[in-house]
């Protein structure tokens, strides 16, 4: 069973094809939104599959175009257990509205206090600030989306019992080897960041992991699915 934490499959050409072909073999893929009114349109088609399931979303990029969105999330909030793409980018990209971004992060966090959720977490060059927040709103279930922060923070985030997703992107690059290195297999799951990741096979991640851990692609694939499980056991 291939587990997907985190994909886009709103944002392909043919999402309905996708995600019944990955229901037809059986494997798990949570998929993003980048705003509530992705989510509203998306979600009458997804809940008749089994193992598809669809976040809710605020993607931090888009902050500046949110403000009639925020009261959407709240309202739609109940109809997920899953929240993403959520979080802040620090980056070039996204630095112009890092105070817009904070203030809509705070929301959704707001929105979902005491509610375990399970969060899927956009970081970029923000996992100090990120990592703050979920804790001074006392997220308990979170998953780091393609973390790319030092070591120093990633040791923080392991501290609070957050998960790492990992793609394929991750495993043919310098820092992300050396990030993963750093990662127990107890806080590891897999991710595709399709259709935006186009190193996205999921099957290289395992066969990575096998590999550095002197594990077998069975004992690997058996870790992920007991570390999904047990984060989902604690999310409603």
């Amino acid at each position: 069973m291939i587990i997907d934490t985190h994909c886009h499959f709103d944002m392909m050409k043919s999402p309905e094809s996708y995600i019944q072909e990955i229901e037809n073999k059986g494997d798990i893929v949570i998929g993003m939104t980048n705003m509530p009114s992705h989510f509203k349109m998306g979600v009458p088609f997804v809940k008749k599959y089994k193992h598809i399931r669809l976040a809710l979303g605020l993607h931090p990029l888009l902050a500046s175009e949110q403000d009639n969105e925020l009261e959407l999330f709240k309202r739609l909030l109940p109809q997920t257990s899953y929240i993403g793409e959520v979080g802040l980018d620090f980056s070039r990209d996204g630095y112009s509205i890092k105070e817009k971004q904070i203030k809509n992060f705070e929301y959704v966090l707001q929105c979902i206090v005491n509610k375990n959720k399970l969060l899927s977490i956009h970081s970029k060059r923000a996992e100090e600030t990120v990592l703050e927040l979920l804790k001074k709103y006392h997220i308990s279930n979170a998953i780091f989306h393609w973390y790319s922060g030092n070591l120093s923070t990633l040791n923080k985030i392991l501290e609070c019992n957050y998960y790492f997703s990992l793609n394929e992107a991750m495993i043919e690059s310098s820092n992300g080897k050396k990030l993963i290195s750093y990662m127990p297999l107890n806080r590891i799951l897999t991710e595709t960041d399709a259709p935006f990741n186009k190193k996205c096979n999921i099957n290289n991640v395992i066969a990575y992991l096998a590999k550095e851990h002197n594990l077998s692609i069975v004992e690997i694939e058996s870790t992920i699915k007991t570390n999904f499980y047990s984060l989902i056991n604690n999310v409603q």
